[in-house]
């Protein structure tokens, strides 16, 4: 794994970082309760998967709906939280530069088997009995979030500024307004600690991060050639046509990182006052990962 001084300074910031949103949140939640003040970081003599695993089993269904939040320091920890993860997963992939992967062969998909006909097609069966999913860590998502091009963003007013027009001849009973939305409003936290917790577990393995994203990466590789290859021997009428399935170029998004504010990464440059450190620490990794994917390194 390459790993320069460019990846460990904003490595530094972005622990740094987490831990302030991690006091915030346990300022906020109070210690969790009685259940205990939420362990982030991996613990002396225990693997980051035990960690995991401990810590996955503290959020049971009670205890998702006692984690709450006042809405200002929801709202607070959330406006960094989406920064810093961008940022993560952009020193993810600065890292991978050089990781070789080598995959298994490629499996060929069993077709579906054909509709039975006939008198018994139509006999009831009993019910399957899947089997319970296992206890899975939460992780950081590898790939930006895709816009999507058909989202029309429509106008609302809320309900609190609604007009109030009532007629003349109209008896129902006055209504008040709903209150209007305050910052002490109390929102539940539980998703907001999950990707704390996938945060904390990515910056805590830097390089099993960097290498299940170079096996990411392999695999995509892999699938766009054996898109090629079947579009050529379409085109050859060697095999027919199939459904197009649609796949990503790269794992960033085009234009301004999410939860950015600058455009590219300048040092020497003069950054307006609303212009945090968060958003220079993701500037520089968006830069890094750019020339990570650009420029591949096949020593």
């Amino acid at each position: 794994m390459e790993r320069g001084p460019a990846i460990d300074k904003n490595w530094e910031a972005l622990k740094r970082l987490l831990a302030m949103l991690v006091g915030m949140a346990e300022l906020g939640l109070g210690g969790l309760g009685a259940g205990g003040q939420f362990t982030f970081f991996r613990q002396e003599g225990r693997s980051s998967p035990d960690v995991a695993q401990a810590e996955k089993s503290k959020l049971s269904p009670a205890l998702n709906a006692a984690l709450s939040l006042p809405r200002h320091l929801y709202r607070a920890i959330l406006k960094l939280l989406r920064p810093a993860e961008s940022a993560a997963r952009r020193l993810i992939i600065a890292a991978a530069r050089g990781i070789v992967v080598t995959l298994p062969p490629f499996r060929q998909r069993k077709p579906k088997p054909a509709i039975r006909r006939g008198p018994r097609a139509f006999m009831p069966v009993g019910p399957k009995k899947r089997p319970k999913p296992a206890l899975r860590a939460s992780s950081l998502s590898l790939l930006d979030p895709l816009k999507n091009p058909l989202r029309v963003r429509r106008r609302y007013v809320p309900a609190h500024a609604l007009p109030r027009i009532r007629s003349l001849a109209d008896d129902s009973p006055y209504r008040p307004l709903p209150a209007s939305p305050s910052p002490d409003d109390p929102i539940n936290a539980s998703r907001l600690v999950l990707r704390l917790e996938a945060l904390a577990a990515a910056l805590d393995d830097l390089p099993g991060q960097a290498r299940r994203f170079a096996r990411w990466r392999a695999r995509h590789d892999a699938a766009l050639a054996r898109d090629r290859e079947a579009r050529t021997a379409v085109a050859q009428n060697q095999q027919p046509r199939e459904a197009v399935r649609f796949r990503r170029i790269s794992p960033l998004r085009r234009g301004r990182p999410p939860g950015g504010r600058l455009s590219r990464y300048d040092p020497t440059a003069i950054h307006p006052r609303n212009v945090r450190e968060v958003d220079e620490i993701l500037a520089h990794a968006h830069a890094l990962a750019v020339y990570a994917l650009e420029t591949p390194d096949t020593s």
